[in-house]
């Protein structure tokens, strides 16, 4: 049959418009006719499904809105119409359709079950000719109506499966759908229709980490391990499509805290894991630029931060992008409730809205909130629990393998411009660098090209540099040892200099019980070090006064060789309150356990407890801190070796403290003539024959005094002329209480 022309009219009703068929009037085809081919335009050609209806017009086609739309037809439009055989059309059995709601103003987030909706979708049209970007309404059970576009059709070969062949299925542009065709729905873009079910097609959805994004190259070094837990407890879930997390359940993680000590890399890693995500642009907020003088304001400034994840999860549903909260220095704005004094309470509301915003009644599922502090004790509990910042990472300090990467980075560029020298080695460098932070690290290769330069600049009357700098500069090793030496020094390391201060005339071993009380010390270091022991050894050096503790200690300290040395001394908190003095003697204790072999010397234990023998008076609150600390376990994987002096065992045991100690050494002080001997040998202040006469004058004499109180009288009497040098000294000893002769000195 040749075309007619025809003009489109308008659907004449709303229950018509959802048959998805054109209306054609009963006199203007035969009723055989089952589907029409009209022509807009030379090689504009679209086929539909009709119906007949006497209640349109003769040569009249009425067509819904989204059939005009999708056939760009205007009301009263001539159009060429044509009768088009089913046969000449492919069996459609695979078709897939984008759904949204028809008015895009009436959102619902009711679910919509894809399976019943193909169900529904095959009784309603089954057998009609369907296009690719055809346009349709459907209305599903008593919901609202859905508009559909076609998206794809997959056709098979009939015959070809009559005959047994196995027929692969084709995309074809067109093609007539069969009863048991296959159905699935995919949402439209930014719509926020909620499909469930086994129909429902895989979401063109954004990979949540970015594809350009190379692991090599985050900057990041020595915390593989971490970054490691963090992507399986945080990024995991978010890596697979939402119907796989549907199926399990499971809700995405909201939160991470980073905690450790400063310059470890924890801004650094939170900033990495915003650009690593394709995720919105990270919102990076100061934990002080929430806090606001005005009432009410700093609630509102939380509220602001997750406005934008808010609209996009009420728009979006679970499609929603991942939105990235970044707190810096989280303690600013979130101490622990009740904590913080004054009647305004504006930190406990702050809290508060944090809390219910990141897991209140209305909780949110598209926003992940990374905090970073240096203090977590500091931080409210009710934020730590499973659902708000639950993923709680310690960022430490590197090992020796982390610190090699992290100078690898910072060198990375030098070594590609050749202007490091051969004679450096990271490995080298990260043996000696032990305990110091990621930052500390960078800091030194900073001191060590500024070393570099130097060498380069003539500073006479004008500052020069020399002309051929470009060439001749160049990093040596020398330049990272005299950084280690005089520029940087770790936060978390050994105390050296007061060490050094405290072996300022060194050890000097006078006889056997020195050298047993050294040999004890090794055996009690060794026994902190013993993967298989506890992980904690304190040990009470105690004695007369002036007997050589404190060297003892700092000689058995240095010895150790442990990255983490720290001293705790009485001359530090001169002034101190009970409390301050008990938080200071805390922040050591905390600092220790950060780092994987740590030893505390505290010194002169009685100045610390503040003790008096008149009355007596002492410290109960330092008493009980120190023994609460002293017997304290490091962390899983810890070592930790306290070293105490002490001059008053008698006192420490009244006070029920010797017991909290692995072990006790007795520093004794000089008891023989051939003790005193051995330190004048050592020393230069005599001839050979004094020493003859004050080891002639002295034997059989009763003896008891401190080596440091020798060592003093030796000083004084190098000042005197050598001819009364053993007379002054012989006195002194006398006078000091040090020497009973039993005859007067000749």
């Amino acid at each position: 049959m040749s075309s007619m022309r025809m003009k489109a009219a308008k659907c004449p009703s709303d229950e018509l418009a959802i048959t998805n068929c054109a209306l054609i009037n009963p006199d203007d085809f035969n009723s055989d006719v089952k589907h029409i081919e009209i022509s807009t335009g030379p090689s504009q050609h679209f086929v539909f499904s009709i119906r007949f209806y006497s209640g349109v017009d003769r040569g009249t086609v009425g067509f819904s809105a989204p059939q005009r739309k999708w056939a760009t037809l205007s009301i009263g439009q001539t159009i060429d119409v044509k009768p088009f055989k089913a046969q000449n059309a492919d069996c459609l059995c695979n078709v897939t359709l984008e759904a949204d709601f028809m008015v895009k103003k009436t959102t619902s987030m009711e679910p919509y079950d894809s399976e019943q909706m193909a169900r529904d979708f095959l009784i309603q049209f089954s057998n009609q000719i369907f296009t690719v970007g055809q346009q349709l309404a459907f209305a599903f059970q008593d919901k609202k109506v859905l508009s559909l576009i076609v998206k794809n059709l997959e056709a098979v070969d009939v015959q070809a499966l009559a005959a047994g062949a196995n027929a692969v299925p084709r995309r074809v542009r067109m093609g007539r759908l069969l009863p048991d065709g296959n159905i699935q729905f995919d949402k439209a873009e930014n719509s926020s229709l909620n499909l469930v079910g086994k129909a429902k097609g895989k979401q063109p959805r954004q990979s949540i980490i970015n594809p350009d994004w190379d692991f090599g190259k985050m900057g990041i070094g020595g915390l593989d391990r971490e970054f490691n837990a963090i992507f399986r407890r945080a990024f995991a879930s978010r890596v697979f499509p939402p119907e796989v997390v549907e199926q399990l359940g499971c809700k995405h993680v909201k939160g991470i805290l980073l905690y450790g000590p400063p310059g470890t890399g924890k801004t650094l890693m939170a900033r990495q894991i915003g650009k690593m995500l394709n995720a919105r642009e990270p919102k990076i907020v100061n934990g002080p630029q929430i806090l606001d003088k005005y009432v009410g304001e700093s609630e509102a400034n939380i509220r602001r931060l997750f406005a934008d994840a808010e609209e996009e999860e009420k728009r979006c549903g679970p499609n929603s992008g991942l939105h990235i909260i970044i707190f810096d220095e989280i303690d600013a704005i979130c101490k622990a409730r009740g904590s913080v004094g004054g009647n305004t309470g504006v930190h406990d509301t702050v809290v508060n809205q944090l809390l219910s915003k990141i897991d209140g009644v209305d909780q949110l599922n598209n926003i992940l909130v990374i905090g970073m502090t240096n203090r977590r004790d500091m931080i409210d509990e009710a934020l730590m629990r499973p659902g708000r910042l639950e993923v709680q990472m310690e960022i430490g300090l590197p090992d020796e393998t982390g610190r090699v990467q992290i100078l690898n980075i910072h060198t990375k560029r030098m070594k590609e411009y050749k202007k490091i020298a051969d004679d450096v080695d990271s490995k080298e460098l990260a043996a000696l660098t032990k305990n110091f932070s990621g930052a500390e690290l960078e800091g030194l290769v900073r001191a060590a090209q500024s070393t570099a330069m130097n060498r380069l600049i003539k500073a006479s009357s004008k500052v020069e540099v020399d002309p051929e700098a470009m060439e001749k500069l160049m990093v040596e090793r020398m330049d990272f040892l005299h950084a280690l030496e005089n520029d940087i020094k770790p936060a978390f390391g050994t105390a050296a200099e007061a060490l050094e201060h405290f072996l300022s005339r060194g050890i000097v071993n006078w006889g056997s019980p020195v050298s047993s009380l050294l040999e004890d010390g090794q055996l009690y270091i060794q026994q902190a070090r013993a993967t298989e022991a506890s992980g904690l050894v304190s040990v009470l050096l105690e004695g007369p006064p002036n007997s050589g503790k404190t060297a003892l200690a700092a000689e058995l300290a240095k010895l150790s060789d442990f990255p983490f040395v720290k001293v705790c001394s009485p001359e530090d908190m001169v002034g101190f309150t009970e409390s301050s003095k008990c938080l200071q003697i805390r922040k050591y204790f905390d600092d220790a356990y950060r780092s994987s072999l740590s030893c505390i010397l505290v010194d002169n234990i009685e100045r610390l407890l503040d003790y008096g023998p008149i009355g007596p008076r002492y410290s109960n609150l330092t008493l009980q801190a120190l023994l609460v600390l002293l017997k304290k376990q490091p962390p899983k994987g810890r070592k930790l070796l306290i070293l105490c002096t002490s001059s008053r065992r008698q006192v420490l045991e009244d006070m029920e403290m010797l017991s909290a100690f692995t072990g006790v050494l007795h520093v004794p002080n000089l008891s023989q003539p051939e003790h005193v001997m051995a330190v004048l040998e050592k020393s230069d202040a005599f001839t050979k024959r004094d020493l003859q006469k004050i080891q002639h004058d002295i034997r059989g004499a009763r003896i008891f005094i401190g080596i440091k109180k020798l060592l003093a009288l030796i000083d004084m009497v190098k000042q005197t002329d050598e001819e009364s040098r053993v007379f002054k000294f012989l006195t002194k000893m006398q006078e000091e209480g040090g020497l009973d002769l039993g005859t007067n000195v000749q």
